[in-house]
């Protein structure tokens, strides 16, 4: 398959002159992590932290410029920082959370007409996690709030099949897309613009710009809650997220299990280091019953998440069963909240999308003030 080289997009983005130094973004040494791969290109672009919001039309510039090259199929240019100015290294005096100098903040661009952003996430695969984002947007869409959920999951999107939609989104203009809608939740998804049996072979740089371009040239509306089904692991997409995106906080998924709660643990203390609120932990395939004689069967033992939640201060939001009626709706795009809202496992995933609300409202955490969208 034929691709530019390496000196082709170079020489596409020498043509591109940061306004503010009056040169080319080569020759000032802003390009870096440039990839290409099958046609698809990806870099990004170094700034200081504090220009990130006055920097977007150079980042577009930088984009359109790559994609007007011949055998580019896309192009993603993400804006990058190494620190903010000012900013203090890691305080030893202070394990877990990254010192600053006063007034030093990530940059987090707003995202207009969402009130607040949840990420989804677990440090282990496995465990439940995209079922747990899907079943928790449709719940608390069916409490009546505006919610949208973005599929963060670049390597192994699952929303689509999950949420029973297929096919491309529309634009507007050919270039903001209109994020399709089903169960009341209007959803986004790299699985939507290419096959579902097509590996995304893809590093960082262009991991990163997919998620953003899925977060910022989407037509989401007006939102109460975007809901981002995360990867797992706590790599470029966690942190991408945590550093570019006002998340409200963190809901955190995890088996019951030592050696899933191990991985539950580093991802809580992650986003805990780049001060990302962990509204809670939820215990998935928790327990079994048999649906024969109804004996309850502790398969991945039982309660763990519950004690490592309290061990480390935070929210234990409830727990799922292992249970096949989950799975099989799953797979059939009718989340269990809506093939069978009576049940007790509906009843469960509509509790915690509760508990999850009140959270973020402050209701359940007294000694800690609410989660907030702080735009900068």
């Amino acid at each position: 398959m034929a691709e530019p080289s390496r000196d082709d997009v170079l020489a596409a983005l020498s043509r591109v002159i940061d306004p503010d130094k009056g040169r080319d973004v080569v020759s000032l040494g802003m390009v870096q992590g440039l990839v290409i791969r099958n046609g698809h290109v990806g870099l990004s672009l170094e700034i200081e932290a504090k220009d990130a919001g006055r920097k977007a039309p150079l980042r577009q510039a930088c984009e359109d410029a790559v994609a007007k090259l011949k055998d580019v199929l896309s192009a993603t240019v993400v804006l990058t920082a190494e620190r903010a100015q000012g900013a203090a290294p890691a305080s030893p005096s202070a394990p877990g959370r990254p010192a600053a100098a006063p007034g030093a903040r990530p940059s987090r661009p707003e995202l207009p007409g969402i009130e607040a952003v949840i990420a989804v996430a677990s440090a282990k695969g496995g465990v439940g996690k995209s079922t747990t984002a899907v079943n928790l947007a449709v719940a608390m869409a069916q409490l009546g709030l505006r919610v949208g959920l973005l599929d963060c999951d670049i390597y192994g999107p699952s929303i689509p099949r999950m949420m029973a939609l297929s096919g491309r989104p529309e634009t507007t203009d050919g270039k903001i897309m209109i994020p399709m809608e089903n169960h009341g939740v209007r959803v986004m998804s790299i699985g939507f613009m290419v096959d579902e049996d097509t590996p995304m072979i893809w590093r960082g740089p262009m991991v990163m710009g997919a998620i953003e371009q899925m977060l910022r040239d989407v037509r989401w509306g007006e939102l109460d809650v975007l809901v981002c089904d995360l990867p797992p692991g706590t790599g470029d997409a966690q942190l991408t997220m945590a550093q570019r995106v006002p998340l409200s906080g963190a809901v955190i998924v995890s088996t019951p299990q030592d050696i899933a709660l191990l991985d539950a643990v580093r991802g809580i203390n992650m986003f805990r280091k780049v001060d990302v609120p962990v509204l809670g932990l939820i215990e998935n395939m928790s327990y079994f019953v048999c649906p024969h004689c109804g004996k309850q069967s502790d398969i991945f033992h039982h309660g763990g998440a519950k004690t490592t939640a309290a061990k480390l201060g935070v929210e234990f939001l409830g727990e799922i069963p292992l249970d096949i009626e989950i799975r099989t709706t799953s797979d059939e795009g009718r989340p269990i909240v809506v093939a069978n809202p009576k049940s007790a496992h509906a009843k469960a995933y509509l509790a915690i999308a509760g508990r999850v609300l009140d959270t973020l409202r402050g209701g359940s955490q007294a000694n800690r003030k609410p989660p907030r969208i702080e735009f900068v």
